[in-house]
């Protein structure tokens, strides 16, 4: 479950009794320069945090600096008495930490290309890449070492400490970060969840405050089992607003296709869901149709997240300069870290969010031990994920065909299992519907061969 049930007890009355002391938070990959700086405004923005030490690291030097003089203009703007450091040794950021946070990327543009470029050639069209099918497996096998050396480094300098992943692929990464660290209290965390919760509350004009729901299933494939105004059923409002406003459709085409297919709506973008399933991306006229014309989270079309990345790699410095100049907005955000550091370590009682834990009975009819995302409780006590039952049928279908290819790649990286790599991009929906096994192994043996030198799991 990413915790120690044995001694959850024993830790919230440890906690209980250092509550008033200065906490450490670790960011791990710090110059993820959005999240870090949206994070750390969000953590000191809690009073439990105001005079934390906030250590960051990162090893690009050039980022770590950019991002530790944002951070400090963020403390600077709130006169809080937190600490500031900054580091490219991963033991000095995380000895005595009781909060962790990781935001890697293993590999610059120039390497991850490939796991959009090279699936292309053999008809694979992808969108972002970085969750499932060819492109999220091999940029999980690619990462997982060095987030397991994390891991490691965690369980062995500050092993009770919190850990938080927003690391990509995340099912597959929080799948192997608690199967070879059980004892560690992890989780990980997407955005995705409170924001599609906010964009269905705006399509029925009703606050988002306001709002309540049961969300479980997969990272990215995770499903509103049922959405409530003041404990009252509005799904459908947003089943009428789908069907009757254009405007609301061509926002979320694939995902409202697949809500009108399903039944139940699902959290993450249309970019990134079309990726997933076999309907919408395996004719270029499907394409056209269905995955250019959104103006959603992003657009549907090839290669989306490796445009914007190599158009910010040359201009992410001026970017920043921008956001330099202009006044610090202290506002707190919605992403989940802060507020579940404060449920644990602060002055708030608990707090419930989605998480990504193993699958100890969670939800009944995924496979056993895979990587879910469920309720999960914060408090004292620590991480407590919630038991679920079993998703409606068309439901856990769908999860459980990418959870049980996510627990081959998972094996894979922890074998060296070439073969079992094959298998599971074999499985892929999207790779399926396109491609041959034949052709399916010329292009599994081509991203062997182009990342070799970030595989040495498999040498």
């Amino acid at each position: 479950m990413g915790y120690n049930q044995a001694s959850t007890g024993q830790i919230a009355k440890n906690r209980k009794q250092e509550s008033h002391m200065s906490k450490k938070i670790a960011f791990i990959g710090a110059g993820s320069f959005g999240f870090t700086r949206g994070l750390v405004r969000d953590l000191l923005s809690f009073p439990a945090f105001a005079d934390a030490t906030i250590a960051l690291m990162d090893i690009n030097e050039q980022r770590l600096a950019t991002i530790t003089r944002a951070v400090q203009r963020i403390v600077d703007a709130g006169n809080y008495p937190a600490k500031v450091t900054a580091t490219t040794d991963r033991v000095e950021a995380l000895k005595g930490a009781d909060g962790v946070v990781t935001t890697i990327l293993s590999g610059d543009v120039d390497v991850w290309q490939h796991d959009i470029l090279i699936p292309k050639k053999y008809g694979v069209d992808i969108n972002v890449g970085d969750t499932r099918g060819p492109s999220g497996i091999f940029r999980f096998l690619r990462t997982v070492k060095p987030i397991l050396d994390i891991a490691e480094d965690i369980s062995r300098y500050c092993p009770d400490a919190v850990y938080l992943n927003y690391t990509n692929p995340m099912a597959m990464l929080c799948r192997a970060v608690q199967g070879k660290y059980p004892h560690l209290q992890s989780t990980g965390l997407c955005h995705s969840v409170q924001g599609t919760a906010a964009m269905l509350a705006r399509w029925i004009g009703i606050p988002k405050e306001e709002i309540s729901y049961t969300c479980a299933g997969i990272n990215h494939q995770a499903f509103y089992l049922d959405f409530l105004h003041k404990g009252k059923d509005v799904y459908p409002l947003i089943d009428k607003a789908i069907r009757e406003r254009p405007e609301v459709y061509n926002e979320e085409i694939v995902r409202n296709e697949l809500y009108l297919a399903l039944g139940y709506y699902v959290t993450e973008s249309s970019g990134h869901n079309s990726e997933y399933v076999a309907w919408f991306r395996k004719r270029p006229d499907l394409i056209e149709k269905y995955c250019t014309d959104g103006t959603g989270w992003n657009p549907g079309h090839y290669a989306y997240i490796l445009n914007e990345y190599q158009r910010r790699k040359h201009t992410w410095q001026d970017e920043i300069e921008e956001w330099f100049q202009r006044p610090v907005d202290l506002a707190r955000g919605e992403e989940y870290a802060a507020y579940i550091f404060n449920a644990i370590f602060g002055d708030q009682a608990m707090f419930k969010f989605n998480g990504n834990v193993r699958n100890t009975g969670l939800i009944d009819n995924l496979p056993e031990g895979c990587c879910v995302e469920v309720p999960v409780l914060a408090s004292k006590r620590g991480l407590e994920p919630i038991h679920v039952g079993p998703l409606p049928r068309q439901l856990g279908l769908l999860c459980s065909v990418s959870a049980q290819i996510e627990e081959m790649a998972v094996e894979a990286s922890f074998t060296g299992d070439r073969e079992l790599v094959y298998q599971a991009v074999c499985f892929d929906p999207l790779t399926s519907a396109v491609l041959s096994l034949k052709e399916t192994r010329a292009m599994v043996d081509e991203m062997f061969t182009q990342f070799e030198d970030w595989l040495p799991q498999f040498q």
